[in-house]
């Protein structure tokens, strides 16, 4: 089971995006051929709109862009970038500062909350979250669904209609409220003297939005805007490879099969043994973490971690 609605869009618009977005499908995506001030706009926007990145591109940025020029550019197909010289510097040289000189823009939508935090723990990098201080989550995704990650494995277990049935009434309960709520704020806070009304119900809706926020559950959907380098690229996907959330195990593939279409160079070493998080003389394995947890999916969902002891360079973890 795909547990991420797709977006549909008219030929037109497919002919479009193929210019600047890595896919059409996938919740992870790149973004390529665009000036990095339309990039950042488009990323400042992003968190404060229920609107996808492509959908936004689509509605808000492209008539004021002439695209004229990139008509037969077709990035959904990968860059053809020569990589000779880096893979001569990585592999011959073990420059590992090379792949601090090209960054990726990165869209990263439909990730649970929790799936958000793995995300953005690494601060070598810059992030703008969509914010539920703006955006109301009573809003359905195209399959009909609410907005919250249905992980395939726990909706076919005996768990699954429940999970389904909970989170369809917090969430119900979240959009009772919020009208509610718009309508007790008005009135507590009427308008002041030259503000519009337009200004005025804004305000009483992000007033709303705010103090509703703490009903929604971890496992909201959020959509996250990353921009970094290839380094820390490949360390974030090390420590998401090896994390015991399933959700960021999966993310990481879709995130690398999006990043190797644009950087293909600096995220060679990421399946490496010797590169992987736990390995003995991984980079993240033997020496700053301290712990690393082994979990299997069937011990996540019940809560099972097994601690392994910390051990020096050279000493097998077992």
């Amino acid at each position: 089971m795909f547990p991420y609605a797709v977006e549909t869009f008219s030929a037109e618009e497919e002919d479009i995006l193929r210019r600047y977005v890595t896919n059409l499908d996938q919740p992870v995506f790149a973004l390529v051929n665009l000036p990095e001030v339309v990039k950042g706009a488009l990323f400042a926007r992003y968190s404060r709109s229920p609107k996808s990145l492509r959908r936004l591109f689509l509605d808000e940025f492209v008539s004021e862009l002439d695209i004229s020029g990139d008509a037969t550019v077709d990035a959904t197909v990968g860059l053809k970038r020569a990589v000779e010289l880096y893979e001569k510097v990585f592999f011959e040289y073990g420059d590992d500062s090379v792949a601090q000189l090209g960054g990726v823009h990165l869209a990263c939508e439909q990730a649970s909350n929790v799936l958000t935090k793995i995300l953005e723990w690494g601060r070598l990098m810059a992030y703008l979250e969509q914010s539920t201080r703006y955006i109301a989550y009573n809003q359905r995704l195209t399959t009909g669904h609410y907005r919250y990650y249905r992980d395939p494995g726990l909706l076919d277990s005996p768990l699954g209609a429940r999970y389904v049935g909970d989170m369809d009434r917090m969430f119900d309960t979240y959009g009772e409220l919020l009208e509610e709520a718009q309508a007790w704020l008005a009135v507590r806070h009427p308008r002041r003297q030259g503000d519009s009304d337009f200004i005025h119900r804004q305000a009483v809706r992000a007033k709303a939005l705010d103090a509703l926020r703490g009903l929604l559950p971890a496992g909201s959907l959020s959509n996250v805007g990353i921009y970094g380098t290839g380094q820390s690229y490949e360390m974030l996907l090390l420590r998401m490879r090896s994390h015991p959330l399933p959700e960021a195990r999966q993310y990481a593939d879709m995130m690398l099969e999006e990043l190797r279409k644009v950087i293909p160079s600096f995220l060679q070493r990421v399946d490496r043994p010797d590169r992987q998080a736990g390995s003995a003389d991984g980079r993240l394995g033997g020496g700053g973490f301290g712990q690393v947890a082994r979990v299997r999916d069937s011990d996540w969902r019940r809560g099972v971690v097994h601690k392994v002891r910390p051990c020096s360079a050279g000493q097998s973890r077992g």
